[in-house]
């Protein structure tokens, strides 16, 4: 039989067993047929064998271990089709361009009673160990169309006592949960790439548990984003996960359906492994990030602190002291503006209109540092003149109504109408090219993912072109800034979202996005610098919205990107918003540590090593420790609240090391490598190391 792959046309065609469906060679991938009665797919780290009535079960070096279960599943008005009576199976080495050498199986079944047709392909590459493609597809054999409810890929149960869970999820919430959670009693999460409410949904196709001995993660590899769902929950014996479709279709007589291409993963330790078997998968498909700018790595500050009504003569007197303290680019925010949508210049702070804003980015030039502009496109407030003359931009939903960008009461607009692609490229072509500004800020929640549009006025070929064409709109940004300043920075910024991994290609910089605590700043700046590999500019946000408004060590540990919104000399008079103890005002204590913590940042500049994220697991090992490889050092970042104990240094080459505490500038000793260092220590929030080979300075 042939194999299956990314291009595979249809084909039907009568195989050894009389009916079985079989598939035509896809185009790209060179496969042979090899004999084999092997019910086992996969490789030594993942196998996959399946049983006579097609459920399976996963093996690691040849140990179980899952349960049997009905793993591959169709869903249907009447009830679910769980068992298939397994009737064939084939084999095939394959010799991908892309992905390299492999093989693939392929199961053949059907269930006599509703008449139903199945057949599994699992192909696995040698450059991917651990990791297999799972696609299904179902034939209706009988007389009468089925009504197909959705189906379900990949569903296993791990096993374990209450509490030996974590788990990962790549999708969107709208209460902004964290990415990495543990499993708790009663947990269950539906994980959907669609859309969460109006204006929150899409993220990265994966989705994880694990054990402190071993993962299971689960996804898909489509080239665009699909609104797939991948349900965790806490069972009886452990936990469960799952890839699945909730698409209702009716399955005619003879008709196909095909599923997405979805992956499983078997791995040790937390979700940075399976992320970097993702993002390397998909780099060969072709998505993968730009090379940013030297200055996408440059410290930020930030005219936040100062929230829409700032005036010009707060942001010119604070320039002076960010660039004191090292700060790199000044970032004009929320409120230059009309509306969101026009985005003509309020002229009630720029009388000049152009010319001021011009006259803006030469200050900032003139205190040495780079002009970046705040925008949020697709959204357009009510009132807005863009709203009232190009009212077919709109996204409509299929009953025709509008979708709504909750924190500005705006509308959004979609990303696939060519005058919308039209009027936002124009925009950042004149920030960029005619003001002068050289990054542009992209924000807004809505950013990450849109939904289906029925705009009758677009002539979409299928509502789904807005969703799939969002990449697209960014795409478009990103040439056009690019082409007005080639070192131009384009930041993306989808606030409290899950980062939409589709969106990749068009980005030089992705923050933490308003993160809730510091936690979310180190733990989704593993999963992102997993995904973005070592084209990554991540940026923790804003220090004032970690814990207690001064964390920069979650930042810098990680090798983030650092910035900060502070206001000086004095605070904003009048808040729209409620502001921590103390306000964002830089005291003389705060002024110390901003530049203690800017000074560390530009000496290492860690977010140009190369951060070891399979050395420790961020749900299990404790202290949490982040570890990056820099011109020879090692940096460890040990986190707690409180910490009295023996660390471990692991991952030290063998030779002698010098430790040295670099936030308190004390020596600490010095180990041997080779194995597992130890190190007593005592620190409350972080202790910030350095470990260099013997006989180097700190």
């Amino acid at each position: 039989m042939p194999p299956i792959g990314r291009r595979t046309a249809l084909k039907f065609i009568v195989g050894g067993v009389a009916g079985t469906l079989a598939w035509s060679a896809a185009p790209w991938a060179r496969a042979t047929p090899v004999r084999s009665d092997s019910r086992t797919a996969g490789d030594s780290l993942l196998g996959i064998t399946f049983d006579s009535r097609m459920h399976t079960r996963l093996a690691r070096n040849g140990k179980p271990v899952t349960a049997w279960r009905a793993s591959e599943v169709l869903q249907l008005a009447s009830g679910d089709i769980t068992d298939f009576a397994l009737l064939d199976q084939q084999h095939h080495v394959l010799d991908d361009p892309r992905h390299g050498p492999g093989r693939q199986a392929v199961f053949t079944g059907r269930n006599a009673a509703a008449q139903v047709e199945k057949q599994v392909a699992v192909s696995s590459f040698e450059r991917l160990p651990g990791l297999a493609l799972v696609q299904v597809r179902y034939r209706n054999l009988g007389t009468a169309p089925l009504a197909v409810t959705g189906w379900r890929n990949s569903d296993h149960e791990m096993r374990g006592p209450a509490g030996s869970f974590w788990s990962f999820s790549g999708t969107t919430h709208t209460d902004r949960r964290d990415w990495a959670q543990p499993v708790t009693p009663g947990f269950e999460q539906r994980n959907s790439l669609g859309m969460d409410s109006s204006d929150y949904g899409g993220g990265t196709p994966v989705a994880n548990i694990w054990r402190r001995d071993l993962g299971l993660a689960v996804g898909h590899v489509e080239p665009v984003p699909r609104p797939l769902c991948m349900p965790v929950r806490q069972t009886a014996a452990g936990a469960s996960l799952a890839i699945a479709s909730t698409q209702a279709t009716t399955l005619a007589p003879g008709a196909t359906l095909t599923g997405e291409r979805t992956f499983i993963a078997l791995h040790t330790g937390d979700f940075y492994a399976p992320l970097q078997q993702y993002q390397a998968f998909m780099k060969a498909e072709g998505i993968q990030g730009p090379v940013p700018p030297a200055s996408a790595f440059a410290p930020v500050w930030c005219a936040w602190g100062y929230e829409r009504d700032f005036t010009l003569e707060q942001i010119y007197g604070t320039l002076p002291k960010a660039r004191e303290l090292g700060f790199e680019w000044a970032v004009l925010d929320d409120g230059w503006q009309t509306n969101e949508g026009d985005w003509d210049i309020d002229l009630r702070k720029f009388p000049r209109g152009d010319q001021d804003m011009r006259a803006f980015t030469a200050r900032v030039r003139e205190q040495g540092m780079r002009p970046r502009l705040w925008l949020a496109p697709l959204a357009a407030d009510p009132g807005s003149n863009v709203l009232h003359k190009h009212v077919d931009m709109l996204l409509l939903d299929k009953e025709g109504a509008f979708q709504t960008v909750t924190w500005w009461n705006a509308l959004t607009q979609c990303p696939a109408y060519p005058p919308t692609i039209d009027f936002y490229v124009a925009l950042v072509k004149k920030a960029i090219g005619d003001w002068g500004f050289e990054g542009i800020k992209l924000d807004g929640q809505h950013l990450n993912a849109v939904a289906p549009c029925y705009n009758p006025a677009h002539h979409h070929a299928r509502p789904e072109a807005s969703v799939e064409g969002l990449a697209g709109f960014w795409a478009a940004i990103y040439k056009a800034a690019h082409d007005a300043n080639p070192d131009a920075v384009v930041e993306l910024c989808p606030c409290g979202t899950a980062f939409a991994f589709h969106n990749l290609p068009a980005t030089d910089q992705y923050p933490s996005a308003d993160p809730l605590s510091s936690w979310q700043v180190r733990s989704k700046g593993k999963a992102i610098k997993a995904l973005m590999g070592d084209r990554s500019s991540y940026a923790g946000d804003h220090v004032e919205l970690s814990d207690g408004h001064d964390d920069f060590a979650s930042s810098v540990g990680i090798g983030a990107v650092i910035s900060s919104k502070f206001t000086w000399p004095r605070d904003t008079e009048h808040p729209s918003m409620p502001m921590p103890p103390g306000g964002y005002v830089l005291t003389a204590e705060r002024e110390a540590l901003w530049r203690r913590w800017v000074g560390l940042y530009k000496t290492h500049m860690l977010p140009k090593g190369e951060y070891l994220g399979t050395l420790y697991d961020i749900g299990f090992d404790t202290p949490e420790t982040h570890v990056i490889a820099k011109d020879k050092a090692l940096y460890y970042t040990f986190y707690a609240q409180r910490w009295d104990g023996t660390l471990e240094l692991r991952g030290l080459p063998p030779g002698r090391w010098q430790l040295h505490d670099l936030f308190n500038d004390r020596p600490l000793g010095s180990v041997e490598g080779g194995a597992v260092a130890r190190l007593p220590a005592r620190f409350s929030r972080f202790l910030f190391v350095q470990a260099s080979p013997a006989g180097t300075a700190a």
